[in-house]
């Protein structure tokens, strides 16, 4: 037998998704072949970890239909043989290993034991990893996550047709499945204080994950640090749990169901074709959208009328999911130094994939062509002036600290509010990406004279001799 932490120093290797905020795991079974838990559809990082260390992925295990993201366990499936486990509560219509609770699967001297953990989702399973008797780890999805549990109020209109119905009939399962949440907390938290905690969702995820640098843990740590557990009986944790929940993207509701009939398999890598200026400004007219993803001060120097900024970066995904449709073909504008497999693949592990193509020659071609662009001011605190201020940051972040008098519109509903932002005001996040994203949504809705500010509220109120605010007392939509 082996020590856990010994295990997880040898043979685990975490793989990161900062944009999203979750986290994968690639198993080394000591053999030349892995265990996959809870992979992406962007399968790059998974893939080079694999062939770095020789290993084929045999088994692909999901913890739960993921709603932030479409999984990769089909395409595991069909690039490398993978079976692929999972819950047998989950109706996926695809081949899988259903399991259910306490069912093992022998990973060739190793086990995982499925335990019903429902909560975060109705058919939510952990995966206990044992040798013999020892348990190594227990990979916990969206159940028990560091200092905190995963959210309860992801049952989307797009989800499995009982769920559907549900909801149709009016039904509000966000608080049964907390407390179901409840359960499954402290059925884990009976595990040796010494077993290891391998969550998916972690710091940065909508998924309701706190902040901080920690994505894994031990069932004892969990014990002393994480408040959900320390929750003195079932009504307390509901309410505690039930009052973190913040906003989430729109896409979340449609994923679950596109995990539950399968990814589609891709055969090769998507590609994202050129396009004129011409075959840009026609797919405009048409009813499609171009996103400008070169960073925010290059929007604000001069971009194509009507498209909507969202620089890439890490959260690209997560702002093209919740403000863009995924029904629409979307053209991109780059600058020549941006990864556009990197655009691709962000987009394609949420379910976009009507991508039409990119401007070749950026904005340089447009012009030249003899197209018009807009600017967008992009101004420092100390140039700001007196304009309304409005903060497009979540509400905890709003909470945390803000300008005093801000209008506190959130960059996910700024699109429905939009004709409640006052006119000619400066538009704030943290340092300016999302705040461009905003402007670039008030200027498609009609709003003119917005400026965007380069800072967040701490440059702003030390420019102008004002101390933040804090709490929600301020305008909130």
């Amino acid at each position: 037998m082996e020590d856990p932490m010994g295990f997880a120093v040898d043979h685990l290797i975490p793989l990161v998704d900062e944009g999203l905020g979750n986290s994968a795991y690639l198993v080394d079974l000591g053999d030349g072949r892995a265990l996959a838990v809870d992979a992406s559809r962007d399968l790059r990082t998974l893939g080079a970890a694999a062939e770095r260390r020789g290993l084929r992925v045999a088994f692909a295990a999901d913890t739960h239909l993921h709603a932030d993201f479409l999984s990769g366990a089909v395409q595991l499936a069909q690039d490398s043989g993978a079976h692929v486990l999972a819950s047998a509560a989950g109706r996926r219509a695809f081949p899988h290993i259903q399991l259910a609770d306490g069912d093992e699967t022998d990973l060739g001297g190793l086990t995982l034991r499925a335990l019903a953990t429902p909560g975060h989702t109705d058919e939510h399973l952990s995966f206990l990893l044992l040798d013999g008797a020892w348990e190594l780890g227990v990979f916990t999805g969206g159940s028990l996550i560091v200092n905190s549990a995963a959210r309860t109020d992801l049952l989307g209109a797009d989800r499995t047709e009982e769920l559907a119905r549900a909801q149709l009939l009016g039904a509000d399962r966000t608080e049964e499945l907390a407390r179901a949440q409840y359960r499954s907390l402290r059925r884990l938290a009976m595990l040796p204080d010494s077993t290891p905690v391998w969550p998916t969702h972690g710091a940065g995820s909508f998924c309701s994950a706190p902040p901080g640098a920690e994505r894994t843990s031990t069932i004892g740590a969990q014990k002393q640090a994480n408040p959900l557990l320390a929750a003195p009986d079932e009504d307390t944790f509901v309410r505690q749990l039930l009052d973190g929940l913040g906003s989430y993207p729109a896409y979340f509701d449609r994923l679950a169901e596109a995990n539950r009939r399968g990814p589609a398999v891709l055969r090769s890598a998507p590609a994202l074709p050129a396009l004129d200026a011409r075959q840009v400004k026609s797919l405009l007219a048409e009813g499609g959208y171009v996103v400008d993803v070169r960073p925010a001060a290059h929007y604000a120097l001069g971009h194509i009328p009507g498209s909507l900024s969202i620089p890439l970066r890490d959260q690209f995904a997560t702002w093209l999911g919740w403000l863009l449709p995924d029904t629409a073909p979307l053209a991109f504008v780059a600058a020549e130094h941006q990864d556009l497999g990197e655009l691709v693949w962000q987009a394609y592990k949420i379910g976009y994939e009507r991508l039409a193509g990119r401007l070749t020659g950026g904005m340089t071609a447009w012009l030249a062509a003899g197209n018009q662009q807009a600017t967008t001011a992009f101004v420092t605190a100390d140039r700001a002036g007196n304009r309304p201020y409005i903060d497009v940051r979540q509400e905890a972040e709003f909470a945390a600290g803000h300008v005093p008098g801000a209008v506190h519109i959130e960059l996910g509903s700024v699109t429905a509010h939009a004709v409640e932002a006052p006119e000619g005001a400066v538009v704030a996040c943290g340092h300016g990406e999302r705040a461009m994203t905003a402007a670039s949504l008030l200027e498609r809705a009609g709003h003119t004279d917005i400026a965007v500010l380069d800072g967040g509220p701490a440059e702003y109120t030390a420019a102008h001799g004002r101390q933040l605010a804090q709490g929600t007392e301020d305008f909130t939509a």
